[in-house]
């Protein structure tokens, strides 16, 4: 191992391994970086004209901004969701229909409040339809979440029941509704109409997961770093043994030429002349 040339292999084994060391951090760095949570101010009331546009998809940032947004509702548009959940209780939320006139013209879906009953949600819906005067611009601050999907009601249930805030859903119900701009989401309101409860609505969480897959980049860099310091282990290893069988077999061979040079035949010892019996 302390021959120049293993020590300069050594050293290039080391370079290498440091080489991959440094890569799988560098993935591994990459895996923090997209687990870093971009906080969003959600809690910042904000103008709808800042978070969407209509006939457009919710972006990811705008979902879960509190909003602050201006129309005219719409009388006869409101209907009644089923299946919404409020701090863990079913219930009902009253959807009515808003004219956006504060931002680019469209209808938006608002959420009036949540109760668990059934004729109490529909009572709410039908005394907002009646006090709503037509033009009357009003202001609603609330939260915006994107369309849901609708949900096709169960054999056994009402056909006509609609079981989510459905954008594409509601313009079917709305009163002459034709191919005027709308958004794809819908505001719940903060402030409750009378005779409903609040709707929970809570700020979005933040979830923070890791890239598993530069993880596992990174712990291959790691083995790649230990097999270079591995690989000139074994080179050294073999270099040794193949050195210490060379000398065996040298040795091998001188001792089978020792004793094949003390074996040659020589003068036999004693030996009587040739020929037969000399005697008379």
């Amino acid at each position: 191992m302390l021959r120049p040339r293993w020590v300069l292999a050594l050293l290039l084994a080391l370079g290498i391994a440091a080489a991959f060391a440094l890569l799988g951090q560098w993935q591994l760095e990459r895996a923090v970086e997209q687990a870093v949570v971009v906080e969003r101010p959600t809690e910042e009331v904000r103008p709808l004209a800042d978070v969407a546009q209509p006939d457009g998809p919710t972006l990811q940032a705008s979902t879960g901004q509190r909003v602050e947004v201006s129309g005219t509702f719409v009388p006869g548009d409101t209907v009644v969701v089923e299946g919404r959940l409020n701090d863990g209780v079913m219930g009902y939320w009253p959807v009515a229909h808003l004219e956006v006139t504060d931002a680019t013209p469209g209808g938006l879906p608002v959420a009036l409040g949540w109760t668990d009953d059934l004729d109490t949600a529909r009572e709410a819906a039908a005394r907002f339809d009646a006090d709503v005067a037509a033009g009357d611009e009003v202001t609603v601050v609330g939260r915006f979440l994107p369309s849901e999907a609708p949900i096709a009601p169960e054999d056994d249930q009402d056909p006509l029941a609609i079981r989510s805030v459905a954008v594409a859903q509601l313009i079917n119900v709305w009163t002459d509704y034709d191919d005027r701009p709308v958004y794809f989401a819908y505001v719940t309101a903060a402030e409750p109409i009378a005779g409903l409860d609040a709707i929970s609505s809570p700020p979005p969480e933040e979830s923070v997961e890791l890239n598993w897959l530069n993880i596992f980049y990174a712990v291959e860099w790691a083995v790649f770093a230990g097999f270079a310091i591995f690989l000139w282990y074994r080179l050294v290893r073999d270099a040794v043994e193949r050195e210490r069988d060379e000398a065996a077999e040298a040795e091998e061979a001188t001792d089978a030429a020792e004793a094949a040079r003390s074996g040659e035949p020589g003068a036999a010892a004693g030996a009587g002349p040739a020929g037969g019996d000399t005697s008379d």
